[in-house]
């Protein structure tokens, strides 16, 4: 059973891959002026600054999006919090009550994850990170009808939190039904926008596209839209993005 539930994990890691794309939608191309991230990487964080990219904007210069990948640190530090950041492995109950049924069965600790030393949003596959901000989901459809960051101003918007279950990274024991998890903080309100729902197999993906509002830790605003998770290539996990910054 350990190896059929592992196969089943596999089949979920390639499918991320273009290994079942005839069961997806295909990608729209991306618009100008959209974000686009391939954030398909178990092992990546990739980071934006969208503070840089309107200085850009505003100087006249064409939209260029800067995005800098680093990778997730893997090898045993002793010498850091096993609590506060680290390796955390899980058994998880693929074919049974699926994946939210889990057991934490080892940890070790790593350095702190790499950061740029300015940056906004963090993506890993269906995962995200704000840089200190929080994240309001909304019920809107249109970006354009977002208004302005006073609307928001007294509506509950919620922080990145800890997590150890959620953000995939160590895939050499998945035959076992075993993965590693990097324990950090991110934001599960803006997580909503792309689930993996396991079972069934291959696992579903959940497409929110409603809008989301971020409020950075200076007070600015922007809203987010996840418009399609493939690319062109129906490679899963690539991130089509409409923005607008600042709100």
């Amino acid at each position: 059973m350990n190896i059929i539930a592992g196969c089943g994990l596999l089949l979920m890691s390639t499918s991320c891959n273009g290994v079942f794309d005839d069961i997806y939608d295909k990608a729209p191309a991306p618009a100008e002026g959209d974000l686009y991230i391939d954030a398909s990487s178990w092992t990546k964080w990739h980071y934006i600054n969208l503070h840089e990219l309107r200085e850009t904007v505003e100087n006249g210069e064409k939209a260029k999006l800067s995005i800098t990948t680093m990778d997730i640190p893997l090898t045993d530090s002793s010498d850091f919090d096993k609590d506060s950041t680290g390796i955390f492995t899980y058994w998880y109950d693929v074919f049974g009550k699926g994946i939210t049924s889990r057991e934490r069965r080892s940890y070790y600790a790593t350095i702190p994850q790499p950061e740029p030393e300015h940056w906004d949003l963090a993506f890993h596959r269906n995962n995200i990170r704000t840089n200190g901000g929080e994240v309001l989901e909304t019920s809107l459809k249109d970006i354009n009808q977002v208004g302005t960051a006073s609307l928001y101003a007294t509506l509950p918007f919620v922080a990145d939190s800890w997590n150890e279950t959620d953000v995939w990274t160590v895939q050499d024991r998945m035959l076992e039904g075993l993965i590693g998890n990097q324990r950090i903080k991110i934001n599960n309100e803006l997580g909503k926008w792309l689930s993996v729902n396991i079972p069934p197999m291959p696992p579903i993906f959940s497409h929110a596209d409603n809008v989301f509002i971020v409020r950075f830790n200076d007070g600015t605003c922007c809203a987010l839209r996840l418009k399609s998770y493939i690319n062109e290539k129906n490679v899963k996990c690539c991130l089509t993005i409409e923005y607008k910054y600042p709100l």
